[in-house]
C-alpha cells in the first residue's frame, strides 16, 4: 500500500487550520489540503518524521487515536493482517479516509441506549455492567478511570451529553494544537515533514524504519451500535497515567565559563599520539562516527581530550561545527572485543574541549566518541544557488574550480586521521566505505599509486585532487558523482559542511607511548548506548516511580548537557510518556517537546539528551515522565 494520498474524500468534521498561515490569508486551504495537513499532524504526533513506517499495531492505534479515530480490535486487525510487516505515511492518509472520524451525534446514540430515564445520564451501576460484562470487556481499573472524571460524574451518575461535549473539544483541541506548533516552528514542521526529501528528490526517501514512539491500549471493546465506538472514545478521553515523576534543574548561562579542565603538570613532556575523525549525519537523523583501539604499554597517567576539529582558513572565523558537543567514552577490553568495561568519559570542560585525566593499566581500551545529536542536526535552510565545481578552459580542459578545491583540500584533512598529510589506504577506505559503500582494494592501491602522486605508497593531497578531476573527466564534466561525494561528508549545494562534524582526539601518557587506531566507522548506538547507560545508572540521580519500584528514571547532569535513562527491572514491556514543554532555553535530541518511548524489559535506553538553546542565558530543564495505562 503506497497510494498517493492526494485523492477523494476528506476529514469530514476535522477542518482545523493554522490561523496565522499566510498562505490562508491569501489562498484558503482546498478541503484536500487540510485533509493532508491534518493527517501529517496526528501522523507526527506519534513520529518523529512522516518518513518513519508503522511498525506495529500499537503505532496503528496511536496514530488513528491521534486523528480523532476510535478503532476497535475488529478495525485494526483489517489494517494490520497477519502479513504485514509495516505501513508508510500514505497507507495511514488511506486508512483515514476509509475510517471516519466519531461525531458527536454518532456517540450521543450509542449513550442513549443506555439512559433509561432519558435525563442524559446513566447510573454508574449500570455503566460499569456494561462496560465489564459485554463484548470486549473493560477492567475495572478503566472503569474506576471514567467514573472518578469529575466534570462529567455526580451522585453516581454518568452525564454523557457533557461526556461527548468534553471529548469532542479534547478532540478538537489537540488538533489544533498540534497544527499551531508545526505552524509557529516552521523549522519543526518541516523537519517533521519529511523537507530534506523534498528538497532532495534524488535520494531514498525509504529509510529503514526505526523503533519510535508508541503507546498501547490495554482493551480496545468493540462498538455497541454500529457508527458510535463509545468504549473506545471512553477509552481515549479517560486514559491516564499510572504514575509520573518530574527533574526540574536549573543551569546557570555558561557561555564564557570554563568547566574544571585542566592540564595535568608537565603534560608537554609525556608522550602524544592523535587521530582524527568525524560525525555524520544520516537521512534519518541518526549519527555515525569512527570508532578506535587504543593501548597502553603499562600503567601510566594519561590525559585524553577531545574536540571538534577547525577547518576555518580565515582567521578569527572559526568553523560553524565547533558548537557541537563532543564526547568519549573510554572502554577496557576484556579478553574479547564482546566484553568491555566502561572505565570513563570525557566530561570535564574547557571551551570546546572535552577531557579527562586519570591513571590507566596497561591494556586494550576502545576509544567512542559521541554527541547528543542535540546540535548536529538536518539543517532546513534551503539552498537556492549551486556552486560550480569544475570549468572548461578556452582550450576544452576540465579543471576543478577554486571552491571545489578549498572543499576537497578540508575533506582531505578530515579523512587523513592520523594528520601526517598523507592518505594510507586504510584512511582512503574510511572515505570509500563513507562515499561510495565499498573498499579500494590492494590491487587497485596499487594502480591509483601508479597514476597520481604519492609518498610512502601514501596518496599526497595533490594526488587526492587529481583523482576527483579525473572523475570528472570519466563523467566529461558532469558532477553527479562528485556531488554524491560531496553529500556523503555532510556538504550542501553551496559547500557548506552541515550534516557532518569533524573532530580530533589526543592522548598524553606519563610513562609510555600510547597507540590508537581506527578501527570502525558505525553509528553511535550499541557499546556506545550501553556505555551511556551505565555512566548516567553510576553517576545521575535516580528517581522510582511511585508504586513502580521496577521502573527507575535517571538523570544526570553536566554543565553542557543533561542525559535521561529509563531503567526496566520488570519483566514486561513499559510505555513512558514525557513532556519537556516547561523547560526553557532548551533543545533535546529528538526535536519533541512531547513523544513516549517503549523500554524493552529487563533493560535501559537513553531517553532524550538535553542542551541550551543559548549556552549564555540560563537554561531550566523540567521534564515530567509519565508510565501510561
Amino acid at each position: 500500500m503506497a497510494i498517493s494520498p492526494r485523492s477523494d474524500a476528506t476529514f469530514s468534521s476535522q477542518k482545523s487550520t493554522p490561523s496565522e498561515s499566510p498562505r490562508t490569508k491569501k489562498f484558503p486551504l482546498t478541503e484536500e489540503e487540510i485533509f493532508y495537513m491534518n493527517c501529517r499532524a496526528a501522523y507526527l504526533t506519534v513520529f518523529k518524521s512522516s518518513l518513519e513506517n508503522i511498525i506495529s499495531k500499537d503505532q496503528l492505534y496511536l496514530a488513528l487515536q491521534h486523528a480523532g479515530r476510535n478503532p476497535s480490535q475488529k478495525t485494526i486487525n483489517k489494517y494490520w493482517t497477519p502479513q504485514t510487516a509495516k505501513l508508510n505515511f500514505d497507507d495511514f492518509c488511506i486508512i483515514l479516509r476509509k475510517e471516519k472520524p466519531t461525531s458527536k451525534a454518532e456517540l450521543l446514540k450509542s449513550f442513549k441506549q443506555l439512559d433509561v430515564n432519558d435525563d442524559g445520564c446513566i447510573l454508574h451501576t449500570d455503566l460499569y455492567k456494561f462496560l465489564t460484562k459485554r463484548g470486549e470487556k473493560m477492567t475495572r481499573e478503566e472503569v474506576n478511570a471514567i467514573i472518578n472524571l469529575a466534570d462529567v460524574n455526580a451522585d453516581g451518575k454518568f452525564d454523557y451529553i457533557k461526556f461527548c461535549k468534553l471529548y469532542m473539544t479534547t478532540n478538537e483541541q489537540c488538533l489544533k494544537t498540534t497544527l499551531e506548533k508545526l505552524e509557529v516552528d516552521s523549522k519543526l514542521m518541516r523537519h517533521q515533514f519529511g523537507n530534506h526529501i523534498e528538497e532532495s528528490p534524488e535520494r531514498d526517501p525509504s529509510p529503514v524504519p526505526k523503533p519510535s514512539p508508541k503507546i498501547i491500549r490495554k482493551t480496545d471493546p468493540e462498538t455497541f451500535s454500529n457508527k458510535g465506538d463509545t468504549r473506545s472514545s471512553l477509552l481515549s478521553a479517560t486514559r491516564k497515567f499510572k504514575t509520573s515523576v518530574s527533574f526540574t534543574i536549573t543551569m546557570g548561562a555558561n557561555g564564557n565559563r570554563n568547566s574544571k579542565l585542566t592540564e595535568p603538570n608537565l603534560v608537554k613532556d609525556w608522550q602524544h599520539m592523535q587521530s582524527k575523525g568525524c560525525f555524520f549525519l544520516e537521512e534519518d537523523g541518526e549519527i555515525i562516527g569512527h570508532q578506535y583501539r587504543m593501548q597502553i604499554a603499562q600503567r601510566s597517567m594519561v590525559y585524553l581530550t577531545i574536540k571538534p576539529l577547525n577547518l576555518s582558513q580565515v582567521e578569527g572565523k572559526p568553523s560553524p561545527w565547533l558548537s557541537v558537543d563532543t564526547a568519549l567514552y573510554i572502554l577496557k577490553e576484556n579478553e574479547s572485543q564482546a566484553n568491555l568495561q566502561l572505565v570513563c568519559f570525557t566530561e570535564l570542560r574547557n571551551r570546546e574541549v572535552f577531557g579527562w585525566t586519570g591513571e590507566l593499566g596497561p591494556g586494550i581500551y576502545w576509544l567512542i566518541p559521541s554527541t547528543t545529536g542535540c546540535r548536529l542536526r538536518k539543517k532546513i535552510k534551503p539552498v537556492t544557488d549551486e556552486a560550480q565545481l569544475v570549468y572548461r578552459d578556452e582550450t576544452g580542459e576540465l579543471f576543478l574550480t577554486k571552491e571545489f578545491k578549498s572543499t576537497l583540500s578540508d575533506i582531505f584533512e578530515v579523512i587523513d586521521l592520523d594528520g601526517n598529510g598523507l592518505l594510507s589506504l586504510e584512511e582512503y577506505n574510511f572515505f570509500e566505505l563513507r562515499t561510495s559503500g565499498e573498499k579500494c582494494d590492494e590491487d587497485a592501491w596499487a594502480v591509483c599509486r601508479e597514476n597520481f602522486d604519492t609518498k610512502r605508497n601514501e596518496l599526497t593531497r595533490q594526488g587526492f585532487m587529481d583523482l576527483n578531476l579525473m572523475e570528472a573527466n570519466d563523467r566529461e564534466g558532469d558532477p553527479c558523482d562528485l556531488w554524491v561525494t560531496l553529500h556523503s561528508m555532510g556538504y550542501n549545494k553551496a559547500l557548506e559542511l552541515t550534516e557532518a562534524c569533524p573532530f580530533v582526539i589526543d592522548i598524553y601518557a606519563e610513562k609510555c607511548k600510547p597507540k590508537i587506531k581506527a578501527v570502525h566507522m558505525e553509528a553511535c548506538s550499541g557499546q556506545l548506548e550501553k556505555a551511556i547507560c551505565k555512566s548516567v545508572l553510576s553517576n545521575g540521580d535516580a528517581k522510582v516511580m511511585d508504586g513502580y519500584e521496577n521502573i527507575i528514571v535517571h538523570t544526570y547532569s553536566c554543565d553542557t548537557w543533561i542525559t535521561s535513562v529509563i531503567e526496566n527491572k520488570s519483566d514486561e514491556k513499559v510505555i513512558i510518556h514525557i513532556n519537556n514543554e516547561l523547560s526553557k532555553n532548551c533543545v533535546n535530541n529528538r526535536g519533541l517537546n512531547i513523544f513516549a518511548v517503549e523500554v524493552g524489559p529487563k533493560s535501559t535506553m537513553v531517553c532524550q539528551h538535553v542542551m541550551p538553546l543559548n549556552e549564555r542565558e540560563e537554561w531550566i530543564y523540567y521534564c515530567i515522565y509519565s508510565l501510561i495505562s
